[in-house]
């Protein structure tokens, strides 16, 4: 009898990937299910950004394999954009790697960086993705504590009495999904600290920093943060564009080269076409960002918040995001008897906290990908549960 890898028995099978089947299937039933549960932006990227990957499709040239590690182009709007918004220089030659989205980049940091045994630093609650990849890997797990009290900050004095004797990544991630806690200049000082202290690589993970936010931070601003840190950030939510799979990788030449390494024997590059736009999309004006990132998601954030009330659940008002992340009444014995009554008996998808980690267990998650209409049609369903 075949059999499938024994790294396969370590993780299941991704969240919403087994969950939407089921939507799906009540769909196919006709009960026309409201999904508040993923952050894929519903609307488009800039018409600039549209235009150049017409423009170059249909350039009979355009169409073969890709360098690796980028166009010329890429990179260099890619550090544009770094200097323009964080303040941050990056030489575009060796400090900056464009990947097909961040996800892939959490694949070929880890590759670069953990033997099998080794461990890895990772929040809880936070991205699952930080947790599946390193178990099939071979990594070992040690999560840290994120707490509301705290405002999802890491709590650096558990962290110190943690044995890190084996520890090579830390993964970080703000602003912080899924809590929409903020980034801040002092969680990113001690970050640099701690790496340093503890010859550790803090990679964090900043594809949030544009929604619901006027300001704007990378760990790249903290001095020597290069030398000991890794910066991912994401086209998908800044720029409308998570099924174009445009991220990109920033620190100091040497990390760089070791991630490269791991790429160019994975992939093939990315279509030119892909590249020469999402560098035009990385010139979108502040006007853009501004109705794109933080008007749209305004307005959809307060129809958010009333479903928060309409549930009983408490939330932090100051948290940032394409989420809203809050806590459920003590009554209800578990996240997922909420979740699931609100999914059959409303008929609207909304996230259980337990998928990002046992922090998670008492909170959901609501996205705000969704046209007005619909999360106000939400609201209305989950509302008549209470008449």
């Amino acid at each position: 009898m075949v059999q499938p890898a024994e790294r396969l028995s370590l993780v299941q099978e991704y969240y919403f990937s087994r969950k939407l089947k089921e939507v799906a299937q009540l769909n196919a039933e006709g009960r026309d299910i409201i999904s508040l549960a993923i952050g894929s932006p519903d609307m488009p990227p800039s018409p600039q950004t549209i235009n150049k990957l017409c423009e170059v499709a249909r350039q009979p040239g355009a169409h073969g394999y890709q360098p690796t590690q980028g166009t010329a182009e890429l990179r260099q709007a890619m550090t544009d954009f770094y200097r323009r918004w964080y303040g941050v220089d990056l030489d575009p030659a060796a400090e900056v790697l464009p990947l097909i989205g961040s996800k892939e980049g959490i694949l070929h940091i880890t590759l670069a960086f953990v033997n099998p045994g080794d461990a890895v630093l990772v929040p809880n609650p936070g991205y699952p993705t930080y947790t599946s990849l390193s178990k099939i890997l071979g990594a070992e797990i040690v999560n840290y504590d994120l707490d509301e009290q705290n405002g999802w900050q890491p709590d650096f004095d558990q962290l110190e009495r943690m044995d890190l004797s084996r520890v090579k990544l830390m993964w970080t991630n703000y602003p912080n999904m899924p809590t929409g806690g903020r980034a801040r200049r002092e969680t990113y000082e001690r970050l640099v600290q701690f790496a340093q202290d503890h010859d550790i690589v803090v990679v964090n993970d900043n594809p949030y920093s544009f929604i619901l936010s006027e300001e704007h931070l990378s760990l790249l601003q903290v001095p020597g943060a290069k030398d000991c840190c890794i910066e991912l950030n994401s086209m998908s939510k800044s720029h409308n564009m998570p099924g174009w799979r445009v991220g990109l990788c920033a620190s100091n030449p040497q990390f760089i080269q070791w991630i490269l390494k791991v790429q160019s024997n994975i992939e093939s590059g990315t279509f030119r076409g892909i590249q020469l736009a999402a560098a035009e999309a990385y010139r979108n004006t502040a006007e853009w960002h501004r109705e794109a990132n933080i008007e749209t998601y305004a307005r959809r954030r307060r129809y958010a918040e009333q479903i928060m009330d309409a549930l009983g659940c408490t939330y932090d008002r100051s948290q940032v995001g394409m989420f809203l992340w809050g806590r459920i009444p003590d009554g209800i014995g578990n996240v997922e008897d909420l979740t699931e009554h609100v999914l059959h008996e409303a008929r609207v998808f909304i996230t259980p906290g337990f998928i990002f980690g046992s922090n998670g267990e008492r909170y959901i998650r609501i996205s705000l990908c969704a046209k007005e209409e619909k999360i106000k049609e939400a609201l209305r369903r989950i509302e008549e549960l209470k008449d």
